[in-house]
């Protein structure tokens, strides 16, 4: 199959980059439109009781979306402020759409009660069409936004998410912006030449139109969630530059034994052939590390899963296929590497590789209880949805937050613990429930419905609040009462990952291990890479609990310690981190592999891997860190969390681990460590693939 794109790349190069010139058209045309429909609510799973009872909820509730307004900077009795206040509620119970707007000045708790506040909360019909209630939302926005005051801030309901979408968009615009001229600089340190630096940002300005065009597809049949976008571009990006990185380092060594054009163009086939099939099985094994996401029946987890898979596969298609054909056209003007004797190239990795292996149980007893140590913090990991806290200052949901929070009560907006009591729930049960919270309110909805909203202590995903959803469980027993909120989606979220975490963990590792045994055709190699990668993972995994759950330096990162961390963080640092510290260990096995049939030195095969990607496998995870620290800009908290984890995951895994241990391991196994059982070893034989033969075995080269 790569034989096949190789040359089909090469023999029609600019039919091939005309294609790709037209999907990036696409990928920059249509797919931006995803900023435009991007959801801030994650933790819905289908088919628990929280969503459910939602669902129910609106269908039998009259009333639907709303906003929130605050008032602030002045004191609210002043007589002109309260005019327009008053003016402005008629006017916005004028707008076709919006069912309630309260009075602050007749409604209990609208106002602070240090006279420098008031809340103004809008209620829309239920109902409504996508088009009705954007306009309703857009007028009722621009009716407030009149209010002559220091501070007016309206969010909330569709509004935060449509407001969260264009600070998405400028943040991947920023982050656009801040990491390709570093990542430039970095690759002409790299190749020395201008031309073979600009490759790999083709690539990945590629990775990046998939990245929205993956999403725009997803966001026809589901939610995306408006971290989706930076995540994936950044994924996008990242891994577009490591697979290009990867085949222009074996180019210009096969670049050394070309002086034809027919010569170049076999050079380019090689590359292919070589380099290109672990260009293939990396992105095999990102994808199936992203596997695991799919297990989850959340809406989030899934699309986030699809999509970033979809990212992969884009960035592994131009690989193959976009970056030959440019090659074909431009690879003559490309320098080759300059050969080196053993003695001088990668002197480093390889004296870091004997180390490992004459001091490998030195190196064992001091590096993995270290990074058990780094990953002590996992054990006290919580989750939470989280509040505004989460957002950068500058959006208006946070300066609405900041604007309550510092002149009305601890827990103010909080949102609810809902209860539906459906018709048939007893009435002593139903007193029971309105009992577990002073001051609970109910209403009637048609059909004989009654809602009970229970507002808990603290923060709405917190203790309390959690405890509250548990309690109204229990009490209710088997009555028809079902139990809705954000507390109680963050309860079944909890619990659909703690059911469903050993399947998808299941899942992946036995993937990885299929696809490690197709590369490597050992079992042993397989298991050791499993075992050191969760060593990194976890300490990665621990940093950041540290960091941003227990508040160590948070600020330094420009977030804060939120007592949790966003339940969007961990499921996604563990399953993309798992894939791309699969591109290290395949990037190096890929040498040793070819090193061990060349040679037949087991010991040796482990110095050559090092010494001839070591220096690849560090300018990857450099330029990875790069792209990941660009994205931490933005100042959402799950992204910085997400950033800050990948980014600790790649180096340490790129550093300690596969430098490291890697060797030390393999020291250890000794031949054994390509060892398999006769059955596995005739179906390797038979259905495995292999890494392609170095060019000039005899030296090494230069990146």
């Amino acid at each position: 199959m790569l034989s096949t794109l190789a040359r089909a790349a090469t023999r029609r190069p600019l039919t091939v980059i005309g294609l790709w010139a037209a999907f990036l058209l696409l990928g920059f045309g249509l797919g931006a439109g995803v900023f435009a429909d991007l959801s801030d609510d994650v933790p819905d799973v289908p088919g628990t009781e929280s969503d459910m009872a939602d669902d129910y909820l609106s269908g039998v509730d009259p009333t639907g979306e709303s906003v929130t307004a605050v008032v602030a900077g002045e004191p609210v009795s002043d007589a002109a402020l309260r005019a327009q206040v008053e003016r402005t509620v008629a006017d916005v119970r004028k707008i076709a759409g919006v069912a309630q707007v309260p009075d602050p000045y007749t409604t209990p708790g609208l106002i602070a009660r240090d006279g420098r506040a008031l809340v103004l909360p809008v209620t829309f019909e239920g109902g409504l069409s996508d088009e009705a209630e954007e306009e309703a939302t857009d007028s009722a926005v621009e009716t407030i936004k009149r209010i002559d005051a220091p501070d007016v801030h309206v969010s909330g309901g569709e509004l935060l998410g449509r407001q969260l979408g264009e600070r998405a968009q400028e943040d991947v615009k920023n982050a656009e912006l801040i990491s390709l001229p570093v990542v430039l600089a970095l690759l002409l340190v790299v190749f020395g030449g201008l031309r073979a630096a600009a490759l790999p940002l083709v690539i990945a300005v590629s990775g990046i139109a998939g990245a929205f065009l993956g999403l725009f597809a997803f966001s026809q049949v589901t939610d995306i969630s408006v971290y989706a976008i930076q995540v994936t571009t950044m994924l996008g990006l990242g891994l577009a530059i490591d697979y290009a990185l990867l085949m222009l380092v074996r180019f210009r060594e096969e670049r050394r034994h070309t002086e034809s054009t027919e010569d170049l163009v076999e050079a380019v086939h090689r590359t292919v052939d070589a380099a290109g099939r672990t260009v293939l099985f990396s992105g095999l094994t990102v994808a199936v590390s992203l596997t695991g996401l799919l297990v989850f029946p959340s809406v989030f987890l899934r699309s986030m899963g699809l999509a970033v898979a979809a990212v992969v596969v884009v960035d592994m298609l131009a690989a193959v296929t976009l970056l030959p054909a440019l090659l074909t056209k431009f690879g003559g003007r490309i320098r080759p590497s300059k050969a080196r004797s053993q003695d001088e190239e990668g002197r480093v990795f390889a004296r870091l590789a004997r180390f490992a292996q004459r001091r490998r149980i030195a190196v064992l007893v001091t590096v993995v209880p270290a990074l058990l140590l780094l990953a002590l913090p996992v054990t006290g990991m919580r989750i939470a949805i989280g509040d505004a806290r989460q957002l950068p200052s500058s959006t208006e949901a946070r300066q609405l937050y900041d604007t309550v929070d510092a002149h009305f009560p601890k827990g103010t907006g909080v949102s609810p613990v809902i209860v539906v009591l459906k018709p048939g729930t007893d009435s002593a049960t139903a007193d029971r429930i309105r009992a577990l919270v002073p001051n609970s309110e109910s209403r009637e909805l048609p059909g004989g419905n009654t809602v009970v909203e229970l507002q808990p202590p603290g923060s709405v995903d917190g203790k309390a609040a959690t405890g509250l959803v548990e309690r109204v469980r229990d009490v209710r027993g088997d009555e028809p009462a079902e139990v809705t909120g954000v507390a109680a989606r963050l309860v079944d979220f909890r619990a659909m990952l703690a059911d469903r975490a050993p399947w998808a963990a299941l899942t992946v590792l036995a993937g990885i291990f299929v696809l490690l045994f197709a590369f490597t055709g050992s079992v042993l190699i397989p298991l050791r890479t499993i075992a050191t990668t969760l060593l990194s993972l976890g300490a990665a995994l621990g940093v950041v609990v540290w960091v941003f759950q227990d508040g160590h330096g948070a600020g330094l990162l420009g977030g804060e310690g939120l007592g949790a961390l966003s339940l969007t963080a961990p499921p996604l640092i563990v399953s993309i981190a798992f894939g791309l510290a699969m591109d290290y260990e395949l990037f190096i096995l890929a040498r040793m592999r070819e090193s061990r049939q060349l040679t037949g030195d087991d010991h040796e095969a482990v110095v050559t891997g090092l010494r001839r990607s070591g220096r690849v496998v560090t300018c990857a995870a450099l330029l990875l860190a790069v792209v990941f620290g660009a994205f931490m800009t933005g100042g959402f908290s799950p992204i910085l969390q997400i950033g800050l984890g990948l980014t600790l995951a790649v180096l340490i895994d790129a550093t300690v681990v596969r430098m490291l241990l890697v060797p030390a391991t393999m020291a250890l196994l000794g031949r054994r460590a390509w060892w398999a059982p006769g059955p596995l070893r005739r179906v390797h034989d038979r259905f495995g693939l292999r890494e392609g033969a170095a060019a000039e075995p005899s030296v090494t080269t230069k990146v």
